[in-house]
């Protein structure tokens, strides 16, 4: 074999590798910071209410939940979905494949644009009848605060209601 074919070569092992972890990963525990919808006027305006709560979980094997209520117990609304997912980090893509859903989307797959700077992963919805484009913003978790966190921000908002049991589930 002459050298001419050695550039071939390598490309073709180097795309037989399985791919490796990235550093733009979304594997985590990801709060909701805002559930925004953008209207046809170019305003932002609350999609799920003042003060919505959610959390989005990524695993490292390639499943996902979404949960994003609002913090009205008298009229909820929400937005809630699990299933499996991948990244495209060059067309900065998440799709799901979404198994059950709060609406009509289960068995389905939604493509959603995102972006990642730092620990803040937001993600685009296609337009609606409205013309409005919800907009998810998630903060990452680090590793030490999971927990605590998780479980402050309940303890502190069910003693605020008058209330530190748990909810039925």
């Amino acid at each position: 074999m002459n050298g001419k074919h050695l550039p071939l070569l390598a490309l073709l092992f180097v795309s037989a590798l399985p791919a490796t972890a990235q550093s733009t990963s979304i594997v985590g525990t990801w709060p909701l910071a805002t559930a925004d919808k953008l209207l046809p006027n170019g305003t932002r305006d609350a999609d799920f209410g003042p003060n919505p709560h959610g959390l989005v979980i990524f695993t490292a094997d390639g499943h996902y939940a979404v949960e994003i209520f609002t913090a009205d117990r008298v009229t909820p609304d929400m937005s809630v979905h699990f299933g499996g997912y991948t990244v495209d980090p060059q067309k900065h893509t998440i799709t799901f494949l979404i198994d059950r859903a709060s609406h009509e989307w289960n068995d389905t797959t939604a493509v959603r644009s995102y972006e990642l700077n730092g620990n803040e992963l937001s993600w685009k919805v296609a337009a609606r009848p409205d013309g409005s484009i919800p907009i998810t913003v998630l903060r990452r978790l680090s590793a030490g605060d999971q927990s605590e966190a998780a479980c402050s921000t309940t303890v502190e908002e069910r003693s605020k209601e008058g209330s530190t049991r748990a909810p039925d589930l």
